[in-house]
């Protein structure tokens, strides 16, 4: 389909950089409505529970691992081009992570609950975020957003981990050791930096396997969703969500205007940090014996703030 006038005007300004355009405000909108499939088929047709839990498994041990390991392996990373982006990135990374672990020592906050949702503040979905950079900045774009992710996917993942491992007993190392999608991304960059490339019908398989990943993780949420969930901690729930949809863009537009990035890298980073929260976090919250519906609704929420709050982020850089 061929853009619009006014969406390819936008964009060759976008690309000369002197307007960082507004995404199409219904990009979220396939995916919120997977979550609403999921929920649906779990509830009023013979895909009940036990369905949905064998389809968590198989996406958290093989299809997001693999559509990991695939995107950053074919992905060309361009670190010296794009330090001080790359710097901003591991930055407010690092900002969500610590401001969601604080939120521990509030009074009255639930152990179990808060390691559940937890990564929720700081993770991103990283589909959404390479479909949005090509949207703004074409192949380049999507070249910028590969290395954030190839960077910070390390990152969300090994503090996900940690509170979940911590508060459910198990052996930190030993989880990290084995968790596949640490494995998945480690595998892809060491693949990556060594300049492997695999046989085209293993490439395809690899590809194809992937692309099953958002939609079945995305349903697995739906069917996993308990709304009243969040009713057991509205005030954690609305704390997370304030650190995914606020703090971060926040962090990140200060930091993209302290590093002086160019115009198009500093949507990219704005972007990048106000993302909504990654549909596999309901997954390894069930695998790892946290709440999960708890989960699922904090990953509900925070597409459909997404699905508002993205383009208000990026018009805010038509007034700096």
């Amino acid at each position: 389909m061929r853009p619009s006038g006014s969406a390819h005007a936008l964009r060759q300004l976008s690309r000369a950089g002197t307007l960082a355009p507004m995404p199409d405000v219904y990009l979220l909108l396939p995916d919120f409505l997977l979550i609403l499939c999921g929920f649906l088929l779990c509830r009023y047709s013979g895909l009940d529970r036990p369905v949905w839990e064998a389809a968590e498994r198989l996406v958290y041990y093989l299809l997001f691992p693999v559509l990991l390991f695939n995107s950053i392996l074919r992905t060309p990373l361009q670190p010296g081009a794009t330090a001080d982006l790359a710097l901003g990135g591991v930055l407010s990374c690092l900002a969500g992570v610590l401001l969601a672990y604080s939120l521990r020592a509030l009074p009255g906050v639930d152990a179990r609950l808060h390691a559940s949702g937890a990564q929720t503040a700081f993770r991103f979905n990283s589909f959404i975020a390479l479909a949005l950079a090509e949207r703004l900045h074409g192949a380049q774009g999507v070249a910028w957003v590969a290395l954030l992710i190839a960077l910070c996917v390390p990152i969300c993942n090994v503090a996900a981990v940690w509170p979940l491992a911590r508060h459910g007993g198990h052996g930190y190392v030993r989880e990290l050791a084995r968790n596949p999608l640490i494995l998945a991304t480690l595998a892809g960059l060491t693949g990556n930096l060594l300049g492997l490339k695999l046989p085209e019908p293993a490439a395809l398989t690899l590809h194809r396997i992937g692309l099953a990943a958002l939609p079945l993780g995305l349903m697995a949420v739906g069917a996993g969703l308990r709304f009243g969930a969040l009713r057991d901690a509205p005030r954690l729930a609305a704390a997370l969500l304030g650190i995914r949809h606020l703090a971060l863009p926040v962090v990140g537009l200060g930091l993209a205007l302290a590093l002086q990035l160019p115009a198009p890298q500093r949507a990219t980073l704005l972007m990048f940090t106000a993302l909504p929260t990654a549909s596999s976090a309901y997954v390894l919250a069930v695998r790892m014996g946290g709440n999960g519906p708890f989960v699922a609704g904090l990953v509900t929420l925070s597409t459909l703030l997404g699905m508002l709050s993205l383009p208000l982020w990026l018009m805010v850089l038509r007034f700096l």
